[in-house]
């Protein structure tokens, strides 16, 4: 199936000069070719282990603007999700064993049939992730309830907070994040998420705000939940910390202040093969606001659907074929592959 003309041009936009910045000629071979990388230590073509989580965008738009969004969402973004690809998703998980749906965006919860979805979802049997930017639910009154209905429906929130300090989240995220997300992670605490015994999980996503690999993921957990809990009363699960993927934002980030090259060297040189069988796309597959399917997250912002020969749109769903595919590879995979390894869930070794 052939995207719309529309979202062809847009997509051309954007992700076609990514991908020749990422794949440009490397005459010194700094950047030696992933693919090749996976080969040498024995896992090409890279391979579905067992799929087990379904990750679905539901637009691009989103209440904030942040300068690591490797979706590149924002206020002025129209794609959403409709009732209708939504009601595909839902086809294709009746008829698999899929167990986790990863409801991401943009801010998934200003898609005006997010709640429906949700609802549906669990009538299905099926956990439910929602990745939340906190803000979302201090932004609008008509966004108050969403603590109430996370919990009412036992949705996990998975949340991205850069820093424990106003001054180095709001400089990643925007002026006045970092209060408007401690008043949203009260809220959240208020009834009963990141409590002890609840089973109202709240896990925190850390970015790093610069050009350099996130930290050990323990001792970060640690440092946020004691200075968190100190400072502002805020409790919560689990720390998750992601890398961050030369990509859009952050991408344009690297080029604009001369760093890429120097980040591509980082992110090389600390390739990991252990990390590897890890990785998210191996467990993961990714439904784009339109119904195309990826093999990451990272993959449908670089618009590398699916592999020729295996199914591409979500209409098509076939989960025996999915199975058996090879993952689409490129030189932004090292970001996936780096020290202890990063997918959605955090660090993989």
């Amino acid at each position: 199936m052939a995207k719309s003309l529309l979202a062809q041009q847009h997509a051309l936009a954007d992700t076609h000069h990514q991908r020749q910045i990422l794949n440009r000629p490397d005459p010194e071979g700094a950047f030696p070719s992933f693919g090749e990388r996976l080969a040498a230590v024995g896992h090409a073509p890279l391979r579905p282990a067992r799929t087990e989580i379904f990750q679905v965008n539901l637009g691009k738009m989103c209440n904030q603007t942040c300068k690591h969004c490797h979706v590149d969402a924002g206020p002025d973004r129209k794609e959403i999700m409709t009732r209708e690809t939504m009601q595909l998703c839902l086809d294709a998980l009746a008829k698999s064993d899929l167990q986790t749906v990863d409801l991401t965006g943009g801010a998934p919860e200003m898609n005006p049939d997010f709640h429906w979805f949700v609802e549906e979802i669990r009538r299905l049997g099926r956990r439910v992730m929602v990745r939340c930017n906190l803000t979302i639910i201090v932004a609008n009154p008509k966004y108050h309830d969403l603590p109430s209905f996370f919990r009412e429906h036992g949705v996990e929130v998975v949340s991205s907070l850069p820093h424990f300090s106003a001054r180095r989240t709001d400089a990643q995220r925007g002026e006045g994040v970092f209060e408007r997300s401690i008043r949203a992670l009260r809220m959240l605490n208020e009834v009963g998420y990141g409590k002890e015994g609840s089973g109202l999980r709240l896990n925190l996503v850390y970015n790093p705000s610069g050009a350099f690999l996130p930290g050990d993921q323990e001792e970060l957990q640690q440092e946020f939940k004691q200075k968190l809990k100190q400072e502002w009363g805020v409790e919560f699960n689990q720390l998750y910390a992601i890398t961050n993927m030369p990509i859009s934002r952050f991408l344009e980030y690297l080029l604009r202040s001369g760093n890429y090259d120097a980040y591509m060297h980082k992110l090389v040189a600390a390739f990991n093969p252990a990390a590897v069988p890890g990785v998210m796309c191996r467990n993961t597959l990714s439904v784009g606001w339109d119904g195309f399917l990826y093999d990451c997250d990272f993959n449908q912002m670089l618009d590398l659907t699916t592999a020729d020969g295996s199914p591409q749109h979500v209409r098509d769903f076939d989960a025996a074929a999915l199975e058996t595919r090879p993952i689409v590879v490129g030189q932004h995979c090292y970001g996936c592959t780096a020290g202890a390894g990063s997918s959605c869930g955090g660090t993989t070794t």
